[in-house]
């Protein structure tokens, strides 16, 4: 299987890294988790004038069609940034509203998404919806039907994530169904598109630690001409290059495989390598650096909370171990 990326996914990616690196970088991001919002309307503007929130939504409605490989670069950038703007919870309640809504919500809703207009959160049943207080909507299934409601209209009890995004505890009337064979699906989206994310964050922890064992210096050397250290490194940078194989395998399967099963079985695989390269790299990173890795002021340590986080996110080891069994 060819992982390469092509022409057009390539460009995008180039243009998204050279946005990030240039107005997001560490103290940039600080700033915007800091502010009341937590997120910033005028990178989220930008992302629409770079076509990111149009890019997985079907063509009649304003979109370019795109699937997760497509989005896998996108995501990889995200994660090596630590982005904490709503994109991946818009774009899975999107992808609900466009595989189940009713034709009036996606004419109403999706075109204002792919203009950059509207946030969405997506609840599944999980205590925390990841987005919901900055979202114009929370998008969610109820007695077998999609619903799309005004964020206003809902009761929410905003907090923060351990790795600084914005989720809420979401109330609402009816019960929120956790299951059902569209929202597998989503979910298995999701999954895939966490797994990119977190080879964006791996790719960052293993460059970061590989420059500070180049500089930093102990008897008189840099510490990363000993061999011990050498060892450590290489296995960071395999179980990164694992991950990012497994999270192309996801991809492929979500965007192609006519089979559930199959689609589901490809996920679990690759949330299960994930999790155990986020663990391995995110721990390795922040311990080759000494008692820095764990400071405030430096992006590693964010980094292993943001891949920490991500390792369990729409599901943990153990639960797609047991799912992976039972397919």
């Amino acid at each position: 299987m060819n992982f390469d990326y092509n022409e057009e996914q390539q460009l995008l990616a180039d243009s998204v890294r050279r946005f990030l690196q240039k107005d997001y970088d560490f103290e940039a991001r600080k700033k915007i988790v800091a502010s009341p919002e937590g997120w910033s309307e005028r990178v989220w503007s930008t992302f629409a004038q770079m076509g990111l929130t149009s890019l997985p939504l079907p063509a009649e409605y304003g979109g370019f069609g795109g699937g997760a490989v497509d989005l896998m670069s996108v995501m990889e950038a995200f994660g090596e940034a630590l982005v904490v703007e709503p994109y991946l919870p818009t774009v899975l309640a999107a992808a609900a509203i466009a595989n189940a809504g009713e034709e009036k919500d996606k004419q109403a809703i999706l075109p204002l998404v792919a203009q950059g207009k509207m946030r969405l959160a997506l609840a599944t049943g999980e205590r925390g919806v990841i987005g919901a207080p900055v979202a114009d909507k929370v998008v969610f299934f109820s007695d077998g039907k999609l619903r799309a409601v005004d964020r206003s209209a809902l009761e929410l009890k905003p907090h923060r994530t351990l790795d600084d995004l914005r989720a809420a505890d979401v109330r609402v009337e009816k019960k929120i169904e956790s299951r059902s064979p569209v929202l597998d699906e989503i979910l298995d989206l999701g999954a895939a598109l966490v797994c990119a994310e977190a080879v964006g964050a791996m790719k960052y922890a293993c460059d970061t630690t590989l420059e500070y064992l180049k500089t930093r210096r102990q008897f008189g050397v840099p510490i990363g001409a000993f061999q011990a250290l050498q060892h450590r490194m290489v296995e960071m940078f395999i179980a990164y290059e694992q991950a990012k194989s497994m999270a192309c395998l996801a991809c492929s399967k979500v965007d192609s495989s006519e089979n559930a099963h199959e689609r589901s079985r490809s996920v679990s695989a690759a949330k299960i390598k994930i999790a155990d390269s986020a663990r391995h790299i995110s721990q390795e990173s922040v311990q080759l650096h000494g008692g820095m890795g764990m400071t405030d002021e430096l992006k590693v340590s964010h980094t292993f909370r943001r891949l920490t986080v991500l390792a369990r996110r729409f599901g943990d080891a153990d639960q797609h171990l047991a799912r992976f069994a039972s397919l």
